[in-house]
């Protein structure tokens, strides 16, 4: 099974979602697009706290080091992302491929984050983080992909829980919801693989 990791927003837990499930099922990961400190990467982020020897991570196809929106970023450095440029990398294991940035994100001129994930046909999973407006964002990331007809895998809950708003989210969007993610005191290893030991997890 591939999967595609999207956030209704940035920096709201998509690794840390990436994570858990490479830790808990032993998936490879892909993360398509990096904008940013190569040093300090979600592929990075990645190999230094996954030990589930099952996952692999495979190389980004974009590494661009302005830590700015792709498209910017890319025009920075004199590349440009194009459409039908992204290859599933091969593997015999379970893919997890995280987009960059939220749904709406910009690649490229007219060639957004939604755009890649429709090109890829995986099925995804929305990560949300309970902040004032998730709401709002939320429940524009599920119509948006809905209105391309994108299978929504279920919610996941990262960060600091709040029941009315998720109660809310989930009653309003019918997608279920898949785990919840509680903020970590420290990222670890260890505190990765206690917590997906007690998080279950069903596709």
């Amino acid at each position: 099974m591939n999967i595609i990791i999207a956030g209704i927003h940035t920096g709201i837990g998509k690794t840390i979602c990436s994570a858990t499930i490479c830790q808990k099922l032993g998936f490879d990961y892909w993360k398509a697009v990096q904008a940013g400190d190569l040093e300090n990467s979600d592929s990075v982020f990645i190999k230094n706290n996954v030990r589930n020897p099952s996952c692999k991570i495979h190389e980004e196809r974009y590494k661009l080091v302005t830590p700015v929106s792709p498209h910017y970023a890319a025009e920075l450095e004199n590349l440009q992302i194009k459409r039908g440029d992204f290859k599933l990398p091969e593997t015999d294991n379970n893919l997890l491929v995280e987009t960059a940035g939220g749904l709406m994100s910009p690649l490229a001129e007219g060639f957004l984050i939604i755009d890649l994930i429709e090109e890829l046909k995986l099925p995804v999973v929305l990560v949300s983080n309970n902040y004032l407006g998730s709401i709002n964002h939320t429940l524009l990331s599920v119509a948006a992909l809905e209105q391309r007809k994108i299978n929504i895998l279920g919610i996941v809950f990262s960060g600091q829980n709040n029941p009315a708003s998720e109660e809310y989210i989930l009653n309003h969007t019918k997608v279920p919801l898949l785990f919840k993610i509680p903020t970590l005191p420290k990222l670890s290893k260890n505190a990765f693989a206690k917590m997906a030991d007690e998080i279950a997890i069903n596709f």
